[in-house]
């Protein structure tokens, strides 16, 4: 149950099965990130080198340790191609099986610029290849294979589809149930799966990626025949959620080391923009953000905000003591000890400047956007019902300018997701403020289009469970001045539902099975789940923690949300809705370029 390592297994069966010497690794524009730096070209000393590299395989290796694999060379099928051959080199080609590839890839068979080629795709339909075996008239596609690493892997329990908007109309786009279809297939196949399915009910998007899932299960039967259930064990769930249950959780201001930088900075296919902070050094304008590559990273990305400082000083403390050592070269002894710690020293130099640059930038923007005293009113307004006091609170923020537009923008929401239907609700006047603001008050009336109380299945807000008020307060965590760890008493949607599956309670009717046998009675040993129109990190917590307590589950999403992403998923998915449930706050019904 682990879906880096899964995706680690085919990318080495790619790369070793092809046998030994150079190669090439050719990709599609899905699968195609981030460019490679200049010292690998120096590395590889190739002039034709093409600067790409794939988002699925970078999230898993390094490009090292794909040097290593003897893969020296990335190339997109769709880009412009010289007619120069390289009959001496062998080309891994690792592509979605989309039809717009099937059909490059035929044209490049015909004419193979490689001197032979290795396929390596997701569920290929067989007309296609026939259609590529039709193609390849001099005989260069030594071997296809079926591998189906066909999503991102971002932590061990929790990949990602990378489609972040997914519905228009509140329904699906046809090209995005297609990939969700494909995805939600391959992290299957890639663990071993046969499950039965559940879905939300009541919700339209899950229950047609169910039913498309359980088709693609049914048709590929064959390919699901791997494992052998023990004697009276229950079958693995796959529980597929929707977004719109839970609008709240994307709306917050996270605390932990992940979803704080995913929140204040972005996280891209694990890397982070650095290019518009000061005093980040010139060679770090991206870092990458890699459990499997950092492993600071990895020990620390559930820390709090003020446990992350504490430990960032000890990690300091230790570089600036094995720095004194590199300094003492005095003998031959020491000049081999150098050399053989060097490389080491130099990653640990780069791992401290990386994060001292990002914690130090998170620390800013806390401290200027007066983060602690907007979070603490997010976390009462998701935990607890004041309205007076509550609503109060938020117009002072939002009107004497304290709050920026983007908490101003997410303050309102989580007001009106929680009030829009209280006696004494002023959603308008809120809106009115913030649109004298120059933001953007049109978000708020499409929010409760997308999740308002009509559309969320059960009563989000009555299943907040709160603490004693007292262990909620902040506390001051010793040994980094000035750093406060902020309320978290905010407990996700998902976290309840998964302790009502862990603990075997009847999950019919709210999650109907789909094509499945008759129900067991024991709970389910593994379950992934997958939530239509977007994950994110605290939810990928909250999984961490039930895993720390010896369950075994995978969380997947359409994508990884932060407020920001969330917010344009919710103005893409209502584009084209009537408004019926909003009249009232027509006014704001403004388009999206205003």
């Amino acid at each position: 149950m682990n879906v880096i390592t899964a995706i680690k297994l085919y990318i080495n069966k790619m790369a070793n099965e092809s046998g030994p010497g150079m190669k090439i690794l050719l990709m599609d524009k899905e699968t195609v990130s981030e460019f490679l730096p200049l010292w690998l070209q120096l590395i590889i000393n190739l002039d034709f080198l093409v600067k790409s590299q794939t988002s699925i395989v970078s999230m898993a290796f390094s490009q090292s340790d794909m040097l290593q694999k003897d893969v020296f060379l990335f190339e997109r099928i769709d880009s412009p191609r010289s007619d120069e051959r390289m009959k001496h080199l062998k080309c891994i080609v690792f592509l979605r099986p989309t039809k717009n590839n099937i059909s490059l890839l035929s044209h490049e068979l015909r004419f193979p610029k490689y001197g032979s080629y290795y396929v390596c795709n997701n569920i290929i339909p067989r007309t296609d290849i026939k259609l590529l075996a039709e193609c390849d008239d001099s005989e260069s596609v030594r071997e296809i294979k079926e591998l189906y690493a066909d999503y991102l892997c971002i932590n061990n329990n929790l990949f990602s589809l990378n489609i972040p908007t997914s519905m228009h109309a509140l329904n699906w786009t046809s090209e995005a149930l297609a990939r969700s279809v494909d995805g939600v297939t391959a992290v299957l196949l890639s663990l071993k799966m046969k499950p039965v399915i559940r879905f939300r009910a009541g919700s339209n998007v899950a229950q047609a990626l169910a039913k498309q899932v359980n088709e693609k299960i049914t048709k590929e039967s064959a390919l699901f025949e791997f494992r052998v259930q023990e004697s009276g064990a229950p079958p693995p769930l796959l529980l597929i959620l929707d977004r719109r249950d839970d609008p709240v959780t994307p709306l917050l201001n996270q605390w932990t080391y992940q979803a704080m930088v995913h929140e204040l900075l972005g996280i891209n296919n694990n890397r982070v923009d650095l290019s518009g902070i000061s005093g980040a050094p010139k060679d770090m304008k991206e870092v990458v953000m890699s459990v499997d590559q950092d492993e600071f990273y990895a020990k620390n990305m559930y820390s709090n905000f003020g446990e992350i400082g504490t430990t960032i000083k000890g990690l300091m403390d230790e570089f600036q003591k094995k720095a004194k050592d590199q300094k003492k070269v005095e003998s031959i002894a020491d000049m081999k000890n150098f050399v053989e710690t060097y490389p080491q020293f130099r990653k640990m130099c780069g791992t401290v400047t990386k994060h001292v640059v990002v914690i130090g930038e998170l620390s800013v923007q806390v401290g200027k956007n007066l983060l602690f005293e907007v979070s603490e009113l997010e976390q009462e307004i998701a935990c607890r019902t004041d309205h007076s006091a509550q609503l109060q609170r938020v117009k002072r923020l939002i009107g004497d300018g304290k709050a920026t537009i983007k908490d101003a923008l997410r303050l309102i929401l989580l007001y009106s997701l929680r009030y829009e239907r209280h006696a004494n609700c002023d959603i308008t006047g809120l809106l009115q403020t913030l649109k004298n603001r120059g933001g953007p008050a049109h978000i708020v009336p499409r929010m409760l289009e997308y999740a308002g109380q009509h559309a969320r299945q059960g009563d989000l807000f009555s299943t907040v469970k709160i603490t004693d008020a007292v262990k909620l307060t902040r506390s001051l965590i010793k040994g980094l001045k000035g750093v406060e760890n902020v309320f978290t008493q905010h407990s996700c949607l998902l976290k309840e539902t998964l302790e009502d599956v862990i603990r075997g309670r009847p999950l019919d009717p709210l999650y109907p099975s789909i094509g499945s046998e008759l129900p067991f009675r024991r709970p389910p040993q593994q379950v992934i789940v997958f939530i239509v129109g977007g994950a994110t990190y605290e939810e990928a917590l909250a999984v961490y923690q039930l895993n720390s307590a010896g369950h075994r589950i995978i969380l997947g999403g359409t994508t990884i949300h932060n407020s920001d992403s969330f917010c344009k998923e919710v103005v893409a998915a209502t584009a084209g809705v009537p408004f019926k449930h909003t009249r009232s706050l027509q006014q704001f019904h403004a388009s999206d370029n205003a």
